[in-house]
């Protein structure tokens, strides 16, 4: 739970700048990649990461710029970028413009229970990182490089001068 819009800010752009060089890997051919029929695809992942930001955060009364919920997959991997881009800076800009740290104290009706804000905030980011993960094997299994978040990458190890761990 975040106690300091200043808080959120700083973790928001660190977590977003990943979702960022996730969502910049994909390809046309990688968005249809699923592990199952019954599963979503890669795309389909993507732009619910993007959805979320805009019907989350507008349960707390922020107005997000972004895609609405029914919005449908775009074709390409640029546009759903591009539509990450525009919710989660517009996520930022609103909460700076409009709240303070007392805001994070006030309780939302969050999907049938009371939610603090600051609280609400964090679910935002770790639904985000739980759905980065699902992505990560599913690029994986398309034949793309997935690009290191939180230390490098299989493909990125060299770079650093030193092997991969082994498998």
């Amino acid at each position: 739970m975040f106690h300091s819009i200043r808080e959120f800010s700083q973790t928001w752009r660190q977590h977003s700048d990943a979702t960022r060089k996730i969502m910049s890997a994909l390809s046309e051919k990688s968005l249809s990649q699923k592990v199952s029929p019954e599963d979503r695809t890669l795309g389909r992942i993507a732009w619910h990461i993007v959805q979320t930001i805009p019907e989350m955060a507008g349960r707390t009364g922020l107005k997000i710029y972004g895609p609405k919920a029914d919005s449908p997959l775009p074709k390409t991997a640029l546009e759903i970028q591009q539509g990450y881009d525009t919710a989660a800076k517009s996520l930022e800009e609103q909460i700076n413009k409009t709240w303070d740290d007392s805001t994070l104290k006030i309780e939302d009706d969050m999907y049938g229970s009371n939610w603090p804000r600051g609280l609400s905030l964090r679910i935002i980011i770790d639904h985000e990182i739980h759905h980065r993960g699902q992505m990560t094997v599913l690029m994986r299994q398309s034949g793309l490089i997935v690009p290191g978040v939180f230390g490098p990458a299989r493909e990125e190890w060299a770079q650093h001068g030193m092997a991969a761990p082994e498998i």
